[in-house]
């Protein structure tokens, strides 16, 4: 089955949950398909938005409050998608993230208390009204993603298994709110199981959105 019809799916989950390597695998089975595939990161993916994200992610700014985390997340957002995100959809090109707006939702939403009325207004600036086609959501215990990640945490990771539950328990509400968009896989089956899931969920996206 050739897949052509560029599309913009989004990975999103806890630290530690594993979408990283399910984004890299997805996009080599995208281009193995025929088509062109991009893979991004957030915060990050441009010059500017890799600055912001290591202001975000260093440990030593503390002092760093809730809401000039959310503004500079959004920030890191705005450039990726101005930059490198619309240009590569209308050149045809699948965009795959590792996060996106929903992780501004679950982290500074769920996990840091703002509003998360407010941060859709402001992804929706952030973004350009881009939405996702499809979201998955690879969904572990913040146990489970503690014990899978190596090396130092940084900021975000190191504020504890708490703030991490918040956020699961966040990004669980968003995927009951638009369970077309987010699809929620079991993050502890096998990397394999959870990667042939991913690619039998597009190909049934990918045909009906050809009817």
């Amino acid at each position: 089955m050739k897949i052509t019809t560029a599309k913009f799916i989004t990975f999103e989950g806890i630290d530690g949950c594993g979408k990283s390597t399910q984004a890299k695998l997805f996009r080599e089975w995208i281009i193995s398909k025929g088509s062109k595939a991009i893979l991004v990161r957030e915060p990050g993916g441009t010059k500017v938005s890799e600055s912001i994200r290591d202001i975000l992610l260093n440990r030593k700014n503390l002092e760093l409050v809730e809401r000039t985390e959310a503004l500079l997340m959004t920030a890191s957002r705005a450039q990726l998608t101005k930059e490198v995100i619309l240009p590569s959809l209308e050149q045809g090109s699948w965009v795959i993230t590792d996060r996106y707006a929903d992780s501004t939702l679950a982290y500074q939403g769920g996990g840091r208390g703002l509003s998360v009325e407010w941060l859709k207004q402001l992804n929706d600036f952030a973004t350009y009204s881009l939405k996702p086609d499809l979201t998955f959501f690879v969904d572990v215990s913040p146990e489970e993603g503690q014990k899978r990640r190596s090396g130092v945490d940084d900021r975000i990771e190191s504020a504890g298994l708490a703030l991490q539950q918040k956020v699961r328990e966040q990004y669980l509400i968003l995927a009951k709110e638009d369970p077309k968009r987010i699809i929620v896989l079991d993050g502890t089956a096998s990397v394999e199981v959870i990667q042939a899931k991913i690619q039998r969920e597009i190909e049934i996206f990918t045909a009906k959105s050809a009817e």
